[in-house]
């Protein structure tokens, strides 16, 4: 092949891969733009309005401590590829994780003490007060803004369907990201909600899947407001947000305290370990209970998501009595075992003689005798 025909098949080659390229940049455009999973953006005028928080600098907004990185675009590749084409040993269950069915007469009807039902991961209904309360209900089967874009539930049915929940007195959500704030569960939820409580900007994506604006309410860390007889505090996480390219940092990301007259309830969010959970337990503890993010950790993100170890310090720190390791048994999102966050958590716990719970999947969780809800479910 002469020097001319290569220079011709080369010149070929790369209108081929720019044009691939645009089109591919205009697919994105187009989806992210039309498909409604992908919430709202935060206006300009917005902007200007949570220019006013502590939490809030240059259009973005930050944690305490100057992470998470902001990774290049090669960066972003390798740890992409390492996630998807990395095979980890017992990465994700065998088979079905069975849960345990809750009667949704028995939540509809129920009068008694404090109690949580865990639907794994973060999702819990909390019975408090009278009141039933959602925390981060995602109830979807795939973490990821389209079905095709992400692994699915390990469990085949949640405890209770969507559908058959009663009246719901209100719904937390700790921050955007996709294993938090579903789209498909708000579309479920939201004419059964009376009201919705979120961290600063993340109202903007309920609000853009049509839920009125007063039904909405936003806080910035430390603020509270009261709901009936109970009290909801947002307080600090570190973490990040974000539910496509281009609007990273964009809402606020949180973790809550829920109070009532006689016990408080400590809930974590996603959260790597800092300083922010001994500042929570000064103000507001000690917690009867504690729900703490253990799962989906990894080296390479250490300040986003804390490990099995860091988990129970932290809940040492806000000064739970009872901790419950969460955001794991429901989805693959890093590269450890399914089981490891349990099994690390429980030595851990064990070493600082701290009590901890991880009750089955739908199993009711009484507050007053939360330490009777232990299992070691996983192992079967």
């Amino acid at each position: 092949m002469s020097l001319k025909k290569i220079i011709k098949y080369i010149k070929r080659m790369l209108l081929v891969l720019v044009t691939l390229s645009v089109l591919a940049v205009i697919g994105y455009l187009l989806f992210v733009s039309y498909y409604p999973s992908f919430g709202g953006d935060v206006s300009k005028e917005l902007q200007t309005k949570y220019s006013s928080s502590e939490n809030y600098k240059n259009g973005a907004f930050v944690n305490r401590k100057n992470v998470p990185e902001d990774l290049s675009f090669w960066e972003t590749v390798k740890i992409a590829r390492k996630f998807f084409f990395t095979k980890v040993p017992n990465g994700v269950p065998n088979g079905n994780v069975a849960v345990e069915a809750v009667d949704s007469v028995q939540i509809a009807d129920y009068q008694g003490k404090t109690r949580l039902v865990w639907f794994g991961h973060s999702a819990f209904l909390l019975q408090m007060a009278g009141k039933n309360i959602l925390i981060d209900p995602m109830f979807g089967d795939v973490p990821a803004p389209h079905p095709m874009l992400g692994g699915k539930r390990f469990s085949k049915q949640l405890p209770i369907a969507v559908e058959q929940l009663p009246k719901i007195d209100a719904v937390i959500f700790s921050h955007d990201h996709y294993d938090h704030l579903d789209y498909e569960s708000v579309l479920k939820l939201k004419d059964k909600v009376e009201h919705f409580y979120t961290p600063l900007a993340v109202g903007v994506h309920l609000r853009a899947w049509d839920i009125e604006p007063e039904r909405i309410v936003e806080l910035d860390w430390w603020q509270n407001v009261t709901h009936g007889d109970l009290e909801f505090v947002c307080t600090p996480a570190q973490h990040f947000s974000g539910r496509k390219f281009g609007n990273r940092q964009s809402t606020l990301w949180s973790s809550w305290v829920i109070r009532s007259s006689s016990e408080s309830i400590f809930f974590s969010g996603d959260s790597g370990y800092g300083p922010h959970f001994k500042e929570i337990g000064e103000k507001y503890g000690p917690f009867d209970f504690a729900m703490m993010e253990c799962g989906q950790y990894n080296e390479s993100w250490p300040d986003i998501h804390m490990f099995p170890e860091e988990t129970v310090q932290a809940g040492k720190d806000v000064g739970a009595k009872v901790v419950m390791p969460i955001h794991w048994g429901a989805f693959k999102l890093a590269l450890h075992s399914w089981t490891d966050p349990a099994e690390r958590a429980t030595a851990k716990a064990k070493a600082l003689q701290i009590p901890l719970v991880i009750p089955k999947i739908g199993a009711p969780i009484e507050l007053r005798r939360s330490k009777d809800s232990n299992s070691d479910w996983w192992k079967d």
